[in-house]
C-alpha cells in the first residue's frame, strides 16, 4: 500500500509544549496511521500542556473555542469563528472572521482568512488560505451523510491511497497560498508552496510541491478594449426633447 509521510508536506510545531509533545513528532507520521491514532495523541497533548489556551492568545469574545482545543502562543481568533473537536492552533496562527474549524491542525503562523470552513484537515506552517474556502471531509457518495461509512481514498503517484476513515479533508503543505471561493477535498494532499487560484474545485489526488493550480474559466476569460470608433457607434443616440407651445 502506498504511504504518505506528513513531513513531506508540513512542519511540526517548534514552539512551546506542542513542540515537545506528540505533535512535535508530526513530521515522522504516516498519514493513515496518524488519522487512526489522532484522538489518542490529542489526549496526550492535552495532558502535557500547562495552558490549554496560551495566555498570549487573543480570542474575540464572540468566538467559540471547544473544551478540547489547544491554542498556542500569540494565536488570534477573530469575530464569530468556531474552533472545536480537538483542533490545534500552533504558535502565531490566525483564524479570521466567521470561520468554522473542526478537528484540524493549523501549523505555526498559518492564516485562515474570513468565512473559511475546514474539517479533519492539517494545514502547514505559513500557509495562507483566503476568503470563502471549504475543505470537505465526507464523501457525497455516502448513503447517509449523517453517518458516513465510505472510506476516503485518493490517487497518489504510486497508486490509490486509503485513509482508513470515512472522515478526512486534506493536507495543505507549508507555505501554500489560495485565492477565494475554493472547494477542496475530501481526500487531497497539496505539496508545500503551492498556489491555488480562485474558483478551483479539487479532490481525490495529490499535488506536487511548487505547483500552480487554476480553474479553466480563469484562463479562458478574454478581455479586450473596444476601438474608439466602435465605442462611439455603440453609444445610444439621444434626440433633443420635443417642445410645443
Amino acid at each position: 500500500m502506498p504511504q504518505l509521510i506528513l513531513g513531506d508536506y508540513l512542519s511540526a510545531p517548534r514552539t512551546g509544549h506542542l513542540g515537545r509533545g506528540p505533535y512535535g513528532e508530526l513530521e515522522k507520521a504516516e498519514l493513515a496511521e496518524f488519522l487512526r491514532h489522532w484522538t489518542g495523541l490529542h489526549r496526550q497533548a492535552l495532558a502535557s500542556v500547562r495552558d490549554r489556551i496560551h495566555p498570549t492568545a487573543q480570542i474575540h469574545p464572540t468566538a467559540i473555542i471547544g473544551d478540547d482545543v489547544i491554542v498556542g502562543p500569540h494565536v488570534r481568533v477573530y469575530e464569530f469563528s468556531t474552533v472545536r473537536d480537538g483542533s490545534v492552533l500552533c504558535a502565531g496562527a490566525r483564524v479570521g472572521f466567521n470561520c468554522e474549524v473542526t478537528r484540524c491542525f493549523l501549523g505555526e503562523r498559518a492564516v485562515l482568512g474570513h468565512r473559511i470552513g475546514i474539517n479533519r484537515t492539517l494545514v502547514g506552517a505559513d500557509a495562507h488560505l483566503s476568503a470563502t474556502l471549504t475543505i470537505a471531509a465526507i464523501s457525497l457518495w455516502n448513503a447517509d451523510l449523517r453517518h458516513p461509512d465510505r472510506e476516503i481514498t485518493f490517487r497518489v503517484p504510486d497508486g490509490l491511497y486509503r485513509c482508513g476513515t470515512p472522515r478526512f479533508g486534506g493536507v495543505i503543505g507549508d507555505g501554500c497560498q489560495t485565492g477565494n471561493t475554493i472547494s477542496l477535498g475530501p481526500g487531497i494532499a497539496i505539496g508545500p508552496r503551492c498556489r491555488i487560484a480562485s474558483g478551483v474545485t479539487l479532490a481525490g489526488r495529490t499535488i506536487p510541491a511548487n505547483s500552480i493550480i487554476t480553474a479553466p474559466h480563469t484562463t479562458d476569460a478574454a478581455v479586450r478594449r473596444a476601438h474608439p470608433a466602435q465605442s462611439a457607434r455603440q453609444r445610444p443616440h439621444l434626440s433633443p426633447p420635443h417642445c410645443s407651445g
